[in-house]
């Protein structure tokens, strides 16, 4: 009765830290799915430009997310060791480092435009919108990277609530944006696809203005003893955010290299292939916000050398994935054709989206396993197994099931293939944490 009790109590907490996460990645992810929507009524060509950028982007994000979760891990352990002045110093250290390295990471990727969407696979057309669009976008994905990095410091005090309504807020501050500044008003037609990303940097604008505030009042940044901070911390961030940066890294390069595969097929495909990338993060909001909302978690529990709880939560955290993503996927494979409609104007794109969503989206939670065990890993004092399993997931598993399905049978191959490397890849994380748990003075050792 104890046990269940207690199992009982875990199952509402980790509810009452997810659902804000869940409802703010909803927001986010959608408002990145109606950009595309939006750009799907201005044709084919500007859509298919789009999901040119998207490995780039992504390549972004996976910086960001490696460093944020670097610091909620960092921070969450100085809070469960009782150093919170140590928290308010790594907070100032990591906000103003991340800014400057996204920065520079944005100013790289603008120099290198043309040839890399080149490299890709973009024509002269392509190459045409992508132009106009870049620069916004690279901004706009700057801003993004700081208020990610904020959120990151709310999520190690075990805050999920505040970092849930900024989405949401920025959500719909874009959703109201985005057809006014791509289509125009009245006499004005609107900046056309550069619009999409305008709107974004607006969202995330007044996001970072309200989050630096709330950030301010809490009082947990200080100026003091920065640079003695620095000294200190920089080897266990860096211990703890080259593997986790890494591991994010591999996404982006795993779709550069899917990406080249899909644009020998034609725009067509492509257009289909960036909008199912869209729909991807929208159907796995549930797992991205227990990524969020775990790791600052287990890391208190990682500071406090509670293993039990460790073990009971990621039981309990692998069961939710699979129920709600199988339950999920199921249901818009079975909806695929509506689905693909309401998403992409032309009907030659809906026919490819319809048939992809039918295989890809039930093998999202074996993909959700994955994505939660590398999560946890990174937590948990065993960074490097943790990029070791990101790379393995999409090099060993996903992308030589996606190219021989697409070089045997074309697009339904590739349809099929991407599913199923996300089942072995699931399979193969499954056996990890099950063998790093079992054995958890072994496995993990504590980085101060």
């Amino acid at each position: 009765m104890a046990a269940f009790m207690q199992q009982r109590e875990l199952a509402i907490t980790l509810w009452r830290q997810t659902w804000p996460m869940a409802i703010g990645v909803l927001a986010l992810l959608g408002f990145q799915l109606v950009d595309s929507a939006f750009i799907a009524r201005l044709g084919t060509s500007p859509l298919a430009a789009q999901s040119f950028t998207f490995p780039l982007s992504f390549l972004i994000i996976g910086i960001q997310v490696g460093m944020g979760i670097a610091i909620a891990a960092l921070i969450s352990r100085a809070l469960g060791g009782g150093e919170d002045a140590r928290a308010k110093r790594l907070t100032s250290l990591v906000l103003i480092a991340g800014g400057g390295v996204i920065g520079c990471l944005a100013v790289v990727l603008w120099l290198i435009q043309v040839p890399v969407f080149r490299l890709l696979g973009a024509d002269e057309a392509a190459l045409g919108y992508i132009r106009s669009y870049w620069g916004p976008q690279l901004f706009s994905a700057w801003l993004g990277a700081l208020l990610y990095f904020i959120y990151s410091v709310f999520r190690a005090h075990g805050d999920t609530r505040t970092p849930g309504k900024m989405m949401v807020l920025s959500s719909l501050i874009n959703l109201v944006l985005d057809p006014l500044l791509i289509f125009g008003i009245g006499p004005w037609s609107g900046f056309g696809l550069p619009g999409a990303a305008w709107a974004t940097a607006i969202a995330f604008s007044v996001g970072l203005v309200l989050t630096s505030g709330t950030l301010a009042r809490c009082q947990w940044v200080t100026r003091e003893d920065i640079g003695q901070e620095c000294r200190r911390s920089w080897r266990p961030f860096i211990g703890i955010a080259a593997p986790a940066m890494v591991s994010q890294l591999m996404p982006p390069l795993a779709a550069m290299l899917a990406i080249t595969a899909v644009a020998g097929l034609g725009d067509t495909y492509v257009a289909a292939w960036g909008l199912a990338s869209r729909l991807e993060t929208l159907s796995l909001m549930v797992i991205l916000a227990m990524t969020m909302s775990l790791p600052p978690w287990l890391g208190r529990c990682y500071g406090a050398g509670d293993w039990a709880q460790i073990q009971q939560l990621m039981r309990l955290a692998l069961k939710v994935a699979v129920i709600w993503q199988l339950s999920l996927g199921v249901l818009l494979a079975l909806g695929a054709p509506w689905v693909a409609m309401a998403l992409a104007g032309n009907p030659e794109v809906q026919g490819e989206l319809a048939l992809i969503i039918r295989f890809l989206l039930p093998s999202y939670a074996a993909l959700g396993v994955c994505m939660l065990v590398v999560s946890a890993g990174n937590a948990l004092g065993w960074p490097l197994r943790a990029m070791l399993l990101s790379s393995a997931r999409l090099f060993v598993c996903y992308l030589p099931c996606l190219w021989l399905g697409a070089y045997l049978y074309g697009w339904v191959g590739l349809a099929v293939g991407a599913a199923v490397g996300n089942l072995a890849a699931g399979l193969m994380a499954w056996l990890l944490l099950r063998r790093i748990l079992s054995r958890p003075h072994r496995q993990a050792g504590y980085v101060s």
